[in-house]
């Protein structure tokens, strides 16, 4: 019955057209289907990606800062079609505000990971700031032996910003990390711990010059989100620098504590003008290739992961083209061809664990949401908050580019004076509809950037078909509603989406929150949320 409401519904996206006269259209996909790929190989928010090949599967490990489940792993077997394998953090325990009691986290959490996989155990890595720009703050280290879990999170008293982990052909396990001047600490044999005493070695002081061509607004940057490598006698760290505008780096010595020589490996506006590559990390095929995953950010639909090859010039890991461009190309050579895979995005609701491709806005209240109690449907029950922002078990996925539409299907009739239920747009700022619960009658809502834009008084239904379509062409997002599931209405206001002070990109919402103590409790049911992406015509090489 879902998916035949689905169906329908993809039906009539745009006004006045008859059921059915298009088909939905398909998920973004980075593969062409003729043995090549295009970049971005996926349209959506994977920041600070980090990459390695553990048998006939490749793994990546993103920055998720706030949200949670944390540090997202997707694993693939050709580099071009990903799905979602787990999280390395079930929750964060670190502070009462991760719980939004006395305060908030954004802008905290997981940040910059690295993943690694030694002796039968994957490592993930990530840093902790204090704050935006922070010099202090905590490193976490995540073990498990599969990457679906469980796993098990060790907090170091030590900070260790923007981690690489490295584990040493001699035994010897290390983190280099730093920002501006870069660092190389020593751990315990089981990586669990910082080896005593305690000893950050700086193995790099100064600045990277701009290189030519390059639109960063200075003339030399400092290096950060370092990852490490060991490859034919030679130590690799692999660098951004320049920020947004930015351009990749490596630094080699034949010394793991240097010195070191470096050299600009990547630098490249040209697939999206003037933001540059910058940031990842490079895996090895099993036919002896190497590919590098970087990062390029495209604003408030995230920063998006390329896919480029590695030419190896007098010792030096050249990406892409001679250091250029790369918009398409053939796919890694392994062996045979896959199948067309991609992260997971609509969901039914019919399952009782939660979907891979959901996290919450901080840690949720586990005694407010259910996959239970109402079978085929998640219900979100409210707890107290002044708005959107404060509210617990807010559930959030990406919103894709280049357009992509998120369609939920409400049941409103649980709710309780107070309640403010509904489906929209997160970030700063956000937007949404919802059914505000009023003593004797309901009002249908409009919000944006928390000011109500729109309202329809003594609302009857309490079914309703919610939609937010986003793109980034100016980056606006436009919300409708339906009180049938086939005619959807306009409402409100368009969202000029934007990153606000959080940094992370803008995503689909799912929300039941109460303005009054008095309707805690009260509930909202979702049937299902369906996704369509675009998937713009394949870029040839």
């Amino acid at each position: 019955m879902k998916k035949t409401l689905f169906m329908l519904l993809a039906g009539v996206c745009l006004a006045g057209q008859p059921l059915m006269a298009q088909q939905p259209p398909k998920a973004y996909t980075a593969d062409n289907g003729d043995g090549t790929f295009k970049n971005p190989f996926l349209w959506g928010d994977w920041p600070d990606p980090d990459v390695i090949r553990v048998g006939e599967y490749f793994y990546f490990v993103s920055t998720s800062m706030h949200y949670v489940p944390g540090s997202p792993i997707l694993r693939s077997k050709d580099l071009v079609n990903w799905e979602m394998a787990g999280y390395a953090l079930d929750r964060y325990n670190d502070d009462p505000k991760f719980d939004m009691q006395g305060g908030t986290m954004y802008l905290n959490g997981s940040w910059a990971n690295t993943i690694r996989h030694h002796n039968g155990n994957f490592y993930v890595g990530f840093c902790t700031p204090d704050g935006w720009g922070a010099d202090s703050g905590r490193f976490s280290m995540c073990v498990a032996k599969d990457v679906k879990g469980p796993w098990k999170r060790t907090i170091f008293p030590q900070y260790l910003y923007d981690p690489g982990l490295f584990f040493d052909d001699n035994g010897r396990v290390y983190v280099v990390h730093g920002s501006g001047t870069l660092y190389l600490t020593e751990l315990n044999a089981d990586a669990l711990s910082v080896k005593q005493p305690f000893d950050t070695i700086p193995i790099w002081r100064g600045r990277i010059r701009r290189p030519e061509g390059s639109t960063a607004p200075y003339p030399a940057y400092g290096m950060e989100g370092s990852h490490m490598y060991k490859i034919n006698g030679y130590y690799y760290i692999t660098n951004p620098a320049g920020g947004t505008e930015g351009w990749q780096v490596c630094l080699r010595s034949k010394n793991i504590t240097g010195p070191y020589e470096s050299k600009v490996i990547y630098q490249d506006e040209s697939s999206y003008p003037n933001n540059g590559l910058h940031q990842g990390g490079m895996v090895q095929l099993q036919n002896g290739d190497w590919w590098f995953i970087i990062m390029q950010d495209r604003g408030p639909i995230g920063r998006v992961p390329h896919l480029l090859p590695v030419n190896w010039v007098d010792g030096w890991p050249i990406l892409g083209e001679n250091g250029k461009g790369y918009a398409s190309g053939k796919k890694p050579d392994l062996g045979k061809n896959f199948p067309v895979v991609v992260p997971a995005t609509s969901d039914e609701f019919n399952h009782v664990k939660l979907g891979l491709q959901w996290q919450w806005n901080h840690n949720p209240d586990n005694s407010k949401w259910s996959l239970k109690e109402r079978k085929g449907h998640l219900r979100l029950k409210a707890s107290f908050a002044e708005d959107l922002k404060t509210a617990r078990n807010t559930l959030t996925q990406r919103v894709q580019g280049p357009a992509s539409e998120g369609i939920a299907e409400i049941d409103a009739s649980g709710l309780k004076p107070g309640n403010v239920a509904g489906f929209g747009i997160f970030e700063f700022p956000y937007a949404y509809i919802a059914i505000r619960k009023e003593a004797g009658s309901n009002t249908l809502i409009m919000v944006n950037d928390g000011k109500v834009i729109d309202s329809i008084p003594q609302f009857a239904p309490s079914k309703i078909w919610i939609k937010a379509h986003a793109t980034d062409q100016q980056f606006l997002a436009t919300f409708s509603y339906s009180i049938n599931g086939r005619d959807f209405q306009q409402f409100g206001n368009t969202l000029k989406m934007d990153l606000g002070l959080v940094w992370t990109a803008n995503r689909f919402a799912l929300f039941n929150f109460s303005t009054t103590k008095e309707g805690v409790d009260g509930y909202m049911d979702v049937n299902w949320f369906h996704f369509t992406g675009e998937n713009p015509a394949p870029a040839r090489p």
